[in-house]
């Protein structure tokens, strides 16, 4: 990728709307509101929905989240596609085709790290088109 933003965020709202109670697995619908600081800057809406397992810990999830703010100056707004699975495995992409303003043609995969404290960091690797 061409280049690299480099920030931290911070998770400002978590609302669960909805879970659903099965055999071996507990279901949820979540909204998440996160504020990024950084060469992104700016905040974000998530559409999360989970699945937990007999433990009670998260199993996988899938999540859309819109993102609106600046990018290493660049004004606009994009959507992060999530696809996660136990706690071995995040994939987080740019989704084609959703940059608007001077994001426009975005693409590029977002990387976070949660350290032992719980502070979340990022780096987004990007290129615009």
């Amino acid at each position: 990728m061409g280049f690299k933003a480099e920030g931290s965020f911070e998770v400002t709202a978590f609302e669960p709307v909805e879970t659903e109670e099965r055999a071996g697995a507990s279901f949820g619908r979540i909204r998440i509101a996160k504020t990024f600081t950084g060469g992104l800057s700016g905040t974000s809406e998530v559409r999360m929905l989970s699945v937990g397992g007999p433990s009670g810990g998260p199993a996988s999830y899938v999540a859309v989240e819109h993102v609106t703010g600046e990018l290493d100056g660049r004004a606009g707004s994009f959507v992060l596609q999530h696809a996660a699975w136990d706690t071995t495995g995040t994939t987080i992409r740019v989704v084609p085709g959703t940059g608007a303003g001077e994001l426009a043609g975005i693409t590029g995969e977002f990387h976070l790290t949660v350290d032992a404290s719980g502070a979340h960091t990022f780096v987004l690797a990007y290129e615009l088109g």
